[in-house]
């Protein structure tokens, strides 16, 4: 862990901002080894069959789910994810890695918000979530030698910018497109359902077939892009009724 951390390339002058396309790799990453200590568990208290062993362990791996993103991001900067992604935790008010506690924090709101945190990372000026916001950190580029284009941005000067709208009608514009938005869902919802797309068992019972599963995950989910991306555009002043001034 150590000869790690020392290892920590220095930061450019200009920090570099991972961008969220880039943090769902090294999410994905996490991901995948989380399933593979998880079911290799399993599979190893399965084959042996002794009782005791296995409560050992069930405690172990849960030891390793909490342990994992707070010890790592601590000691070394990131997770295996960030690693793998060329990513770094940073703590803005140092520029070193967080402390542990910092950390611990970070991981414990990261995993009650779940993807909502991500929401609102394009109105940020360091696309920031809302865990790295409470937290004081951000998600830099490890390395800038090993960086595409499209890996980071830099921070946005134009929220401070004097030509850009208040921060009351910014949030006004944002929160009318918003329900513009929830508007368009809910007749488009009573369309699908009226034409067959979506059972009465699905809606009263939630027994659902997996089409109809498929059809409200995707739904969910563009839910959530297109809301991020209207509070990203609103607070930066694009959007029409509070859009900044050329």
């Amino acid at each position: 862990m150590t000869m790690l951390a020392d290892a920590v390339p220095e930061l450019p002058s200009q920090a570099q901002y991972a961008r969220f396309s880039r943090r769902l790799r090294g999410m994905f990453v996490d991901w995948v080894l989380a399933l593979v200590v998880m079911f290799g568990a399993i599979l190893v208290a399965v084959s042996l069959g002794n009782a005791v062993f296995s409560r050992i362990l069930a405690v172990v791996v849960a030891l390793f789910f909490v342990l994992y993103e707070p010890l790592l991001v601590s000691r070394t900067g990131g997770t295996v994810g960030h690693w793998f992604t060329n990513l770094r935790v940073v703590d803005d008010r140092t520029g070193g890695n967080l402390s542990l506690r910092t950390a611990f924090i970070r991981a414990a709101i990261k995993a009650v918000l779940g993807v909502y945190s991500f929401i609102i990372m394009l109105a940020t000026r360091r696309n920031q979530a809302v865990h790295d916001l409470l937290t004081h950190s951000t998600v830099q580029i490890r390395d800038a030698a090993k960086a595409a284009p499209h890996h980071f941005i830099t921070e946005r000067t134009e929220l401070s910018s004097p030509t850009m709208p208040s921060a009351g009608r910014r949030v006004v514009a944002t929160m009318a497109y918003l329900a513009l938005m929830l508007l368009a869902y809910i007749v488009a919802f009573a369309i699908v359902v009226g034409l067959g797309g979506i059972s009465d068992a699905c809606i009263d019972n939630d027994v659902c077939s997996a089409g109809e599963n498929v059809l409200q995950a995707a739904t969910g989910i563009a839910i959530l892009v297109t809301a991020a991306i209207v509070i990203g555009l609103g607070w930066r002043g694009r959007l029409y009724g509070a859009r900044r001034t050329a």
